[in-house]
């Protein structure tokens, strides 16, 4: 997958009120890129990742996945683009407090009215280390397990990119470290996409391509 930004912007307010989120940044990302986003909050970080992966839309630019412009889909139909084809990851783990790991895993291919392949669920599990915990909800799971039930999640309707909004911020060094060398695995052996925000410099580090974002300007290292 070829991903191509040009001048994304995104504006809030007018006049004196007139905030510039972001300010015409421009990415090519090529397929199995290993990408970090970094700059302290406030800088634009997570306004970019949500324009990149199709999530908002901005005040300016276009974005294409492989030569299609998916600012001009309706909102239907970005929706079916962002389940099949993009797979996120958030701070805050945005899991579903009702629903085993297993029913929150699966949760985007039921949205899509696809059966689950149970062999590759297994496989993600193990490779999670968190197929004995599949039967529990989250409350019951600990913050680096959460996590990686929701890389599980990410992963389990096989998409070609993988956006990760500051994935170890709720966690400790211990577990944040953890997370980061399995997101790292995932990148060389499953040959994933993967945009990593974050404000931790040794995190946006382990990525092959590293930009800095401040006061919504993007710059490549």
């Amino acid at each position: 997958m070829q991903i191509q930004a040009k001048k994304l912007s995104k504006i809030y307010g007018s006049g004196e009120n007139r905030v510039i989120a972001l300010n015409k940044a421009s990415l090519d990302i090529a397929q199995g890129d290993f990408i970090s986003i970094m700059g302290p909050s406030g800088s634009g970080k997570s306004t970019l990742l949500h324009l990149l992966s199709g999530l908002d839309r901005p005040t300016s630019g276009s974005l294409t996945y492989d030569g299609r412009e998916i600012y001009s889909l309706t909102d239907r139909e970005l929706s079916a683009f962002r389940r099949r084809r993009i797979g996120f990851i958030f701070q805050q783990f945005n899991l579903l407090p009702v629903l085993t790991a297993k029913e929150n895993i699966l949760m985007p291919l039921l949205l899509d009215k696809k059966q689950p392949d149970e062999g590759y669920l297994d496989r993600l599990s193990d490779l999670l280390g968190i197929r004995d915990r599949l039967s529990h909800l989250p409350h019951e799971l600990s913050g680096g397990q959460q996590q990686r039930v929701a890389i599980a999640r990410s992963l389990i309707a096989q998409p070609e990119v993988i956006f990760a909004d500051e994935p170890t911020g709720n966690l400790d060094s211990r577990s944040g470290g953890e997370v980061m060398e399995l997101l790292k695995g995932i990148h060389q052996n499953m040959k994933k996409t993967l945009i990593v925000i974050t404000h931790d410099g040794r995190i946006a580090e382990m990525a092959r391509r590293r930009l800095t974002i401040m006061d919504g300007v993007l710059e490549e290292v």
